[in-house]
C-alpha cells in the first residue's frame, strides 16, 4: 500500500473538521490523493478517480482478483486500484463532534514545540509522596490533609535548571485506585515512591502495574533513607520481583535515595526527571485550541463549579468555549495552584477554572470548540449519551437492618448515596464500597457526586431506601431535620478507613456499641472583629439548638469542613456565659483557629455511646 499523506490542521480546523467531513462527499479527490471512508464498491472507485469501470475490473481479473461493478473493495484492492492509476490514497475514520476524545490528530512536525514533563508521584500511603512534593516546592501541603494521607489529587509546576515539570500527586490508600490509574494514564513519567525501611507493599505494586498499563517510564524513589533500619538495596532486590530492574542490575530504571523529610537529593531526583524527559523528547502543539482531562472538580458556593484541568494539548485561553465531561464551560477565569490568575495556559500545564454548568466528573476529557453553540451542542450530546447508558434501581434498608439481616442469613441489596468533598473523592469512596458485595449483600451505589449533602439527596433516599454516606461534607440544620421526618439515615465521615470499616462489621452482622456524634446545633457568623490578644472573635446568630461553652466544634464552609477544634470561649454581650440558645447572638472564638469568614457555619456537638 502507499504510504499515507498526512493534512495538517490549525487550531481553527480542528474543531470543525469532524462537523465539515461529515457533511462532505466521503469519496474525493484531493491534490492526486483518493480520501475515502468505510466500504466502497468497484464503481464507486472508479467514478471517483475518473477511470472506466471495465479498465478498473481488467485490472483486478489480471491480478487474479474476479470483480463486478458492485463489489464491495478492501483496503487493500483500493491502494493497489489507486497506485496503478496514478494517485494515492488515505482512508479517513469519521468521528463525530460528541466523540472528540477518539480524534486523531496529525500535528506539523514544524509547529511542535517542547513542553514539560508531566510527572505523577506513585506509592504506598505513609511512603512519603506528598512529604516529597512538600520538599520540591518548599510548601506545606501534608499539614493540611485528614489523617496526613493524600485524599484528592494535588497538581503543581516547578522549575529545575530553567525547565518546568508538572507534578501530579495521587492518593496512596488502595481505595484510590482509580484516581492512581488516571494519574498513571496523563503522565510521562512515573516517580514510584518507596520507603526505604518498609519496602515494596501492596500499593507499590498496584503503582507499578498502573505505571506499565500506561507504558510510562519509572524512576524509583527511595525514601526515608534517614531512618533506622533503611535499606535501599532490599528496596531494589524487592522491585525486581515486579519486573522493575535498577540500572546496577543491568536494567533501565533509574533510582534515586532521597530523603524527603530532610530534603536530601531532591536535586538529583529532578535531574533524572529532565533526564528521561530529554530521552523522550517531549513535544506539543501550542496553536490549536485546548484538549486535556479533568484532575479534580468540586463545588464552590462563591465561585460555583470548579474544575483543576491538565492542559495536554494545545493553548487554553480565557473566555475559551469548552465541553469538559457532559457539562459546557466558557472559562472566565483561570489560575494556577498559587491562585495566579492567567491569560493562557499551554501544554503541560495544570489549572484550575470557573464558569462550568455543572461540576464535571475527575477522569473526563475535555476540548475548547470555536462557537460557543457548538459547545453546548456538543454537551447536551454527550450529556443524553452519557444518561441512556447509567440506570441503576433497587430496595434498600438502614445500616441497623442490614446488621440484622447479615445475622439472619438473609440475602440483601443496600442501595447508597455518597456525597464527598470533591468528585475524585467520591469516586474512591463508591469503588470502595462497591469491592464489599457478597453473595449474601449487594451493595449498590445510587448516585455518588460532590458537594454538600442536601434535601434532593434527602429525597432520593427515602425514596430508594437509601443511606446517605458524607465524606468531608455536612448537611445543614433544614437537611438535616427533613433527614430526620423521613428516617434517612446520614453516616458522617472524614477518614476512608472509618467509613468502609463500618459498612463491613456491618455487613459481617458485627455492628458494635459505638460512639456517635449528636449535634448540639448551629451558627452563623456574620461579622468578624479582629483582637490582638485573642485573635479572630466571630459575630454569630445561633440558627439550631444550643451552642455550649467548651465543646468541640466543626467550622463548616460551602458545606464542606474545614477545621474541627474546640471553643475556646462563648460570651453574651461581654459576659462569658455556658450556652446560646436558637435565635439568640453571641461572640465565640476557636482555639488556635483564626481563619473563620462571613457566613460560615459553626457546628457544636457532643460524642455519646450507642449500641
Amino acid at each position: 500500500m502507499g504510504k499515507k499523506s498526512k493534512k495538517t490542521k490549525t487550531k481553527r480546523e480542528i474543531n470543525v473538521s469532524t462537523k465539515a467531513r461529515a457533511n462532505r462527499s466521503r469519496l474525493k479527490v484531493n491534490g492526486g490523493v483518493f480520501v475515502y471512508t468505510g466500504a466502497i464498491s468497484a464503481g464507486e472507485l472508479a467514478k471517483a478517480i475518473n477511470i472506466p469501470i471495465g479498465e478498473v475490473i481488467k485490472f483486478l481479473f489480471l491480478q487474479g482478483k474476479m470483480v463486478t461493478i458492485n463489489t464491495i473493495l478492501d483496503d487493500e484492492l483500493i491502494g493497489l486500484v489507486c497506485l496503478q492509476f496514478g494517485y494515492d490514497f488515505q482512508k479517513q475514520n469519521i468521528v463525530p463532534a460528541e466523540h472528540f476524545e477518539e480524534l486523531e490528530i496529525n500535528d506539523d512536525p514544524s509547529k511542535l514545540k517542547p513542553r514539560p514533563p508531566v510527572v505523577t508521584i506513585m506509592g504506598h500511603v505513609d511512603h512519603g509522596k506528598t512529604t516529597l512534593i512538600d520538599a520540591i516546592r518548599d510548601s506545606s501541603v501534608v499539614d493540611s490533609e485528614y489523617g496526613g494521607i493524600s485524599q484528592g489529587i494535588g497538581a503543581y509546576q516547578k522549575k529545575c535548571h530553567g525547565q518546568k515539570i508538572t507534578f501530579i500527586d495521587t492518593p496512596g490508600h488502595e481505595a484510590f485506585s482509580q484516581m492512581r490509574a488516571r494519574g498513571a494514564g496523563v503522565s510521562d513519567i512515573v516517580i514510584l515512591v518507596v520507603a526505604a525501611d518498609d519496602g515494596v507493599m501492596p500499593q507499590t505494586i498496584e503503582a507499578i502495574d498502573h505505571a506499565k498499563a500506561a507504558e510510562v517510564p519509572i524512576i524509583v524513589a527511595i525514601n526515608k533513607i534517614d531512618k533506622p533500619g533503611s535499606n535501599p538495596k532490599r528496596v531494589k532486590e524487592a522491585l525486581l520481583a515486579h519486573d522493575v530492574i535498577c540500572e546496577e542490575y543491568g536494567g533501565d530504571v533509574l533510582t534515586v535515595e532521597i530523603s524527603a523529610k530532610k530534603k536530601t537529593n531532591i536535586e538529583g531526583l529532578l535531574e533524572s526527571i529532565l533526564l528521561v524527559a530529554e530521552i523522550k523528547e517531549l513535544k506539543a502543539n501550542p496553536d490549536r485550541f485546548a484538549m486535556g482531562t479533568v484532575l479534580e472538580a468540586k463545588l464552590n458556593r462563591r465561585e460555583g463549579p470548579k474544575a483543576t484541568l491538565l492542559v495536554q494539548n494545545g493553548t487554553l485561553k480565557k473566555g475559551d468555549f469548552l465541553v469538559v465531561g457532559t457539562t459546557f464551560a466558557k472559562a472566565r477565569r483561570i489560575t494556577n495552584e498559587h491562585q495566579k490568575v492567567l491569560q493562557t495556559a499551554g501544554p503541560s500545564t495544570p489549572v484550575s477554572i470557573i464558569g462550568l454548568s455543572e461540576v464535571p466528573l475527575a477522569g473526563d476529557r475535555f476540548m475548547a470548540f470555536s462557537q460557543e453553540s457548538e459547545a453546548k451542542t456538543i454537551a447536551n450530546k454527550r450529556r443524553l449519551l452519557k444518561e441512556t447508558s447509567e440506570r441503576s434501581k433497587s430496595s434498600a434498608a438502614s445500616l441497623e437492618d442490614l446488621y440484622n439481616l447479615a445475622k439472619e442469613g438473609e440475602t440483601q441489596t443496600i442501595n447508597i448515596i455518597i456525597k464527598a468533598d470533591s468528585t475524585g473523592s467520591a469516586e474512591a469512596v463508591r469503588a470502595s464500597l462497591e469491592k464489599l458485595s457478597t453473595e449474601k449483600i449487594k451493595i449498590n451505589i445510587i448516585r455518588a457526586s460532590s458537594g454538600g449533602i442536601t434535601e434532593s439527596d434527602v429525597l432520593l433516599a427515602e425514596a430508594s431506601k437509601a443511606i446517605i454516606y458524607g465524606f468531608n461534607v455536612r448537611p445543614d440544620a433544614k437537611t438535616r431535620a427533613k433527614a430526620k421526618e423521613d428516617k434517612v439515615e446520614i453516616r458522617l465521615h472524614r477518614i476512608i478507613y472509618a467509613l468502609i470499616e463500618e459498612l463491613e462489621e456491618a455487613m459481617k452482622g458485627m455492628l458494635a456499641p459505638v460512639m456517635v456524634e449528636e449535634v448540639l446545633g448551629q451558627a452563623e457568623v456574620r461579622k468578624l472583629f479582629k483582637a490582638s490578644r485573642i485573635g479572630t472573635i466571630a459575630g454569630c446568630r445561633v440558627t439550631e439548638g444550643v451552642i455550649k461553652a467548651n465543646s468541640p466544634v466543626r467550622l463548616i464552609r460551602d458545606g464542606i469542613v474545614v477545621y474541627e477544634g474546640k471553643l475556646a470561649s462563648l460570651q453574651r454581650e461581654k459576659d462569658a456565659v455556658r450556652e446560646v440558645r436558637l435565635g439568640f447572638e453571641c461572640g465565640m472564638t476557636i482555639e488556635n483557629y483564626n481563619d473563620i469568614k462571613e457566613n460560615d457555619i459553626i457546628e457544636c456537638y457532643q460524642m455519646v455511646e450507642q449500641k
